[in-house]
Protein backbone atom coordinates (compact mmCIF):
# COMPACT_ATOMS: atom_id res chain seq x y z
CA UNK A 1 0.00 0.00 0.00
CA UNK A 2 1.47 3.82 -0.99
CA UNK A 3 0.88 6.08 1.59
CA UNK A 4 0.25 10.22 0.83
CA UNK A 5 -1.43 12.71 2.53
CA UNK A 6 -3.33 11.96 5.68
CA UNK A 7 -2.55 8.82 5.73
CA UNK A 8 1.61 9.61 5.94
CA UNK A 9 0.63 12.59 8.32
CA UNK A 10 -1.36 10.35 10.76
CA UNK A 11 1.33 7.61 11.22
CA UNK A 12 3.54 10.43 13.02
CA UNK A 13 0.05 12.15 15.01
CA UNK A 14 -0.73 8.70 15.83
CA UNK A 15 2.84 7.04 17.19
CA UNK A 16 2.23 5.76 20.82
CA UNK A 17 5.95 5.61 21.63
CA UNK A 18 8.16 6.25 18.76
CA UNK A 19 8.75 7.31 14.92
CA UNK A 20 12.62 6.54 13.58
CA UNK A 21 13.72 7.09 10.27
CA UNK A 22 17.05 5.22 8.84
CA UNK A 23 18.43 7.99 6.05
CA UNK A 24 21.05 6.62 3.64
CA UNK A 25 21.69 9.24 0.56
CA UNK A 26 23.75 11.93 0.55
CA UNK A 27 20.33 14.18 -1.18
CA UNK A 28 17.07 14.21 -1.30
CA UNK A 29 15.58 16.42 -3.65
CA UNK A 30 12.40 18.51 -1.94
CA UNK A 31 10.43 20.94 -3.79
CA UNK A 32 9.42 22.68 -0.59
CA UNK A 33 13.36 23.29 0.16
CA UNK A 34 14.09 24.21 -3.09
CA UNK A 35 14.21 27.96 -2.62
CA UNK A 36 16.10 27.78 0.59
CA UNK A 37 18.95 25.17 -1.27
CA UNK A 38 19.50 27.06 -3.59
CA UNK A 39 19.93 30.61 -1.51
CA UNK A 40 22.39 28.15 0.80
CA UNK A 41 24.76 26.87 -2.69
CA UNK A 42 24.91 30.59 -3.81
CA UNK A 43 26.12 31.77 -0.05
CA UNK A 44 22.90 33.61 0.19
CA UNK A 45 22.15 33.82 3.71
CA UNK A 46 19.13 32.35 5.43
CA UNK A 47 16.41 33.18 7.14
CA UNK A 48 16.60 31.95 11.01
CA UNK A 49 14.76 28.56 10.62
CA UNK A 50 11.47 29.04 12.72
CA UNK A 51 9.01 26.37 14.05
CA UNK A 52 7.27 24.50 11.90
CA UNK A 53 4.40 21.41 12.00
CA UNK A 54 7.09 19.37 12.39
CA UNK A 55 9.48 20.83 15.29
CA UNK A 56 6.02 21.84 16.91
CA UNK A 57 5.03 18.09 16.78
CA UNK A 58 8.05 16.76 17.81
CA UNK A 59 8.47 18.69 20.91
CA UNK A 60 4.86 17.75 21.99
CA UNK A 61 5.22 14.43 21.90
CA UNK A 62 8.70 14.73 23.29
CA UNK A 63 6.51 16.27 26.38
CA UNK A 64 4.25 13.17 26.31
CA UNK A 65 7.19 10.63 26.74
CA UNK A 66 6.97 9.83 22.76
CA UNK A 67 10.75 9.55 20.82
CA UNK A 68 11.36 11.04 17.59
CA UNK A 69 14.33 9.80 16.47
CA UNK A 70 16.43 8.98 13.13
CA UNK A 71 20.25 7.92 11.93
CA UNK A 72 21.96 9.46 8.64
CA UNK A 73 24.49 7.47 7.11
CA UNK A 74 26.79 9.87 5.73
CA UNK A 75 30.34 10.18 3.82
CA UNK A 76 33.00 12.90 3.87
CA UNK A 77 33.41 14.97 2.02
CA UNK A 78 29.54 15.93 2.96
CA UNK A 79 27.53 16.78 -0.07
CA UNK A 80 26.31 20.13 -0.14
CA UNK A 81 22.65 18.77 0.34
CA UNK A 82 23.78 17.54 3.61
CA UNK A 83 25.95 20.72 4.93
CA UNK A 84 22.71 22.80 4.20
CA UNK A 85 20.14 19.95 5.58
CA UNK A 86 22.49 20.06 8.94
CA UNK A 87 22.72 23.48 9.09
CA UNK A 88 18.89 24.36 8.16
CA UNK A 89 16.93 21.97 9.61
CA UNK A 90 19.15 19.15 11.98
CA UNK A 91 20.06 21.60 14.63
CA UNK A 92 16.19 23.12 15.05
CA UNK A 93 14.90 19.86 14.90
CA UNK A 94 17.34 18.59 17.42
CA UNK A 95 16.47 21.29 19.71
CA UNK A 96 12.88 20.40 19.68
CA UNK A 97 14.17 16.88 20.67
CA UNK A 98 14.46 14.90 17.44
CA UNK A 99 17.27 12.31 18.63
CA UNK A 100 19.13 12.84 15.54
CA UNK A 101 22.75 10.83 15.04
CA UNK A 102 25.23 10.45 12.19
CA UNK A 103 26.78 7.13 11.57
CA UNK A 104 30.10 8.17 9.42
CA UNK A 105 30.83 5.85 7.22
CA UNK A 106 34.01 7.32 5.20
CA UNK A 107 36.61 5.35 6.66
CA UNK A 108 35.03 2.09 7.67
CA UNK A 109 32.65 -0.46 6.25
CA UNK A 110 29.02 0.48 6.33
CA UNK A 111 26.98 -1.68 8.43
CA UNK A 112 23.95 -1.18 6.81
CA UNK A 113 25.32 -1.31 3.21
CA UNK A 114 21.68 -1.98 0.80
CA UNK A 115 19.41 -1.19 3.08
CA UNK A 116 16.87 1.61 2.09
CA UNK A 117 15.67 4.50 3.61
CA UNK A 118 12.72 3.63 6.04
CA UNK A 119 10.78 4.98 8.32
CA UNK A 120 9.61 2.74 11.26
CA UNK A 121 6.55 3.58 13.71
CA UNK A 122 6.15 1.93 17.15
CA UNK A 123 8.16 -1.19 15.88
CA UNK A 124 5.53 -2.33 14.85
CA UNK A 125 4.94 -0.71 11.25
CA UNK A 126 7.67 -0.12 8.73
CA UNK A 127 7.49 2.80 5.97
CA UNK A 128 9.82 1.86 2.65
CA UNK A 129 11.18 5.51 1.35
CA UNK A 130 11.32 4.73 -2.36
CA UNK A 131 13.66 7.18 -3.70
CA UNK A 132 15.30 7.50 -7.68
CA UNK A 133 19.29 7.87 -7.41
CA UNK A 134 19.24 11.54 -7.35
CA UNK A 135 17.34 11.92 -3.87
CA UNK A 136 14.19 12.38 -6.26
CA UNK A 137 11.11 10.54 -4.20
CA UNK A 138 9.30 7.94 -5.62
CA UNK A 139 7.15 7.09 -3.08
CA UNK A 140 6.39 5.74 0.34
CA UNK A 141 4.86 1.96 0.58
CA UNK A 142 4.04 0.00 3.42
CA UNK A 143 5.90 -2.74 4.27
CA UNK A 144 4.45 -6.03 3.67
CA UNK A 145 6.00 -8.57 6.27
CA UNK A 146 7.73 -9.21 9.63
CA UNK A 147 9.06 -6.15 10.63
CA UNK A 148 11.69 -7.73 13.31
CA UNK A 149 15.03 -6.93 10.30
CA UNK A 150 14.07 -3.28 10.80
CA UNK A 151 14.56 -3.44 14.61
CA UNK A 152 17.58 -4.56 13.53
CA UNK A 153 18.60 -2.24 11.27
CA UNK A 154 17.77 0.49 13.92
CA UNK A 155 19.73 -0.98 16.56
CA UNK A 156 22.87 -1.40 14.50
CA UNK A 157 22.23 1.88 13.45
CA UNK A 158 21.91 3.41 16.97
CA UNK A 159 24.64 1.79 18.22
CA UNK A 160 26.97 2.36 15.22
CA UNK A 161 26.30 6.25 14.94
CA UNK A 162 27.25 9.55 17.28
CA UNK A 163 24.56 12.12 18.38
CA UNK A 164 24.36 15.05 15.78
CA UNK A 165 26.09 17.73 17.76
CA UNK A 166 28.66 15.49 19.02
CA UNK A 167 29.95 14.97 14.98
CA UNK A 168 29.34 18.16 13.92
CA UNK A 169 31.31 19.17 17.56
CA UNK A 170 33.95 16.74 16.83
CA UNK A 171 35.97 18.46 13.69
CA UNK A 172 33.29 16.98 10.99
CA UNK A 173 32.04 20.21 10.72
CA UNK A 174 28.88 20.25 8.01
Amino acid sequence: MLLDGEEWRRRFAEIKREAWRLETLPQYLVPQEAEDFSAFREGRPLAPHTASSYTERVSRQRAEGKYNGRVHIVQRPLSEYLQFEFARYYRAHAQAGDDIRILDVTDRTNPLEGIQDFWMFDRTEVVLMNYEEDGRQINREVFEGDVSPFIEYQRIAVAESVPFEEYVNGGHRA
